[in-house]
């Protein structure tokens, strides 16, 4: 069974002392800092640009994995990879030339990843996988922290995994995801967990390496733990 990966998304973090949260995550245990971008034409909601994630690379050497939630992506490529991104996901919705997009941030030495949105099918991807370290499921419709999992992203999730089959892709989550969506993900196959409001909310509960770990231990199942 591949590792499962924790990749909380700062999306959530306390945008006044940013950096204190990013050092903390890489303190206790996060595998990944998972970057959201939206522009708020994609997505309902304004987030960051590369300005922002140049400046968390200095205070980790954990990947940081970008996740751009704009449209058109590939013009703003280069700039994320020169900045610090580790890896570039684009969403297979935000424009007609996914493929050229995936070669040119594998072309720029950066992991590239698609992400799909509830709605969308994953037969969009399926002359894709050739170009793929990474597919990323949203498991909420983008654009805001803090929704609720949708339930029938588990199969969605599943048959993806099917497609995957040996390849070496990651099958990362975003949305909704606890302990419990936590367990359901990773039984139908993803093996990255994005979480936000599960590891910055009520901080004084525990930890962010005890809400990693929470993570984690949900997502091993019960015949190998």
């Amino acid at each position: 069974m591949t590792a499962v990966l924790v990749a909380p998304s700062i999306l959530s973090a306390d945008i006044s002392r940013l950096g204190d949260e990013v050092r903390a995550l890489d303190r206790e245990g996060a595998d990944w800092i998972h970057i959201d971008v939206m522009d708020g034409h994609f997505v309902p909601n304004i987030t960051w640009g590369p300005m922002v994630v140049s400046a968390v690379r200095p205070l980790t050497r954990k990947p940081l994995d970008v996740h751009l939630m704009i449209s058109p992506a590939e013009p703003y490529l280069e700039a994320f990879a020169r900045a610090g991104a580790d890896g570039i996901t684009i969403h297979a919705e935000a424009g007609p030339h996914a493929d050229r997009s995936l070669e040119a941030i594998r072309s720029l030495g950066r992991k590239a990843g698609i992400a799909l949105n509830p709605a969308t099918h994953e037969s969009a991807i399926a002359h894709l996988l050739h170009r793929l370290d990474l597919i990323l499921v949203m498991t909420v419709n983008p654009g805001f922290g803090g929704q609720a999992f949708i339930p029938a992203m588990a199969a969605k999730i599943a048959r993806i995994r099917d497609m995957i089959g040996t390849r070496p892709i990651r099958l990362e989550v975003d949305g909704g995801i606890t302990p419990s969506t936590a367990a359901l993900a990773v039984k139908a196959g993803a093996d990255v967990l994005v979480a936000g409001s599960a590891i910055f909310s009520d901080i004084s509960h525990g930890s962010y390496g005890a809400k990693n770990r929470a993570l984690r231990a949900a997502a091993v199942p019960a015949d190998v733990a």
